[in-house]
């Protein structure tokens, strides 16, 4: 499945899920996961392009575009981080700061200094900090923009490509926070939208 495939998939997955949000429960009812990425860290394995024949040798600077074309179909997505344990999902909750109910518009995930990868290939849209979201980093995939939040540290800069599991930070505890964890927002074409239905496609994948 070419990356733009994926992102056409994760966009019907998104907007499916996108309905159920106000059903969400807040930590009585939080799904659990443990879910083992065993190669986030890695380099994207790439394979051997055959050339056309040996009278006209394709050049150098072709086969590199041949095997990016070639990159192994289940490293166009991964999880955020090595393990995935829901703590807060996306939708209605009490407000940990003020009591009142109020839209949680990301998914909190439990962590404790690790790794951030991207989830999907993409462009870094946005590296800042606010009241709210502490250290942040935001990644385009084209109409889908997804923030991960509360970081200790950003590991790239605004206008880098990554790719699906890059690391592009690591958790921590800034901003509106009240411990360390992690928060992931996604929007599609600006409206916020369920992280879970990227997470069930990459659980569907593993």
């Amino acid at each position: 499945m070419k990356p733009y495939k994926v992102l056409l998939f994760v966009i019907f997955m998104l907007r499916a899920n996108s309905t159920f949000a106000q059903f969400n429960t807040v930590l009585q009812q939080t799904p659990r996961y443990k879910v083992s990425v065993k190669s986030a860290d890695k380099p994207t394995p790439r394979l051997p392009v055959t050339p056309a024949s040996s009278a006209n040798p394709v050049p150098d600077s072709l086969q590199a575009v041949q095997q990016k074309k070639r990159i192994d179909p289940r490293q166009s997505v991964a999880y955020p981080l090595k393990q995935i344990q829901v703590t807060s999902p996306f939708g209605y909750r009490r407000d940990p700061f003020t009591g009142k109910k109020r839209m949680h518009n990301g998914l909190d995930l439990h962590a404790r200094g690790d790794k951030v990868f991207a989830m999907l290939h993409g462009i870094v849209h946005k590296v800042g900090y606010d009241k709210r979201s502490g250290i942040f980093v935001t990644l385009r995939h084209g109409d889908i923009t997804i923030s991960y939040c509360h970081l200790s540290k950003v590991t790239v800069r605004k206008g880098d490509v990554v790719s699906a599991g890059t690391v592009v930070g690591i958790t921590g505890n800034t901003g509106r926070s009240t411990g360390e964890h992690l928060h992931i927002t996604c929007k599609l074409k600006g409206k916020f939208v369920d992280p879970m239905g990227i997470l069930r496609f990459l659980n569907h994948k593993n």
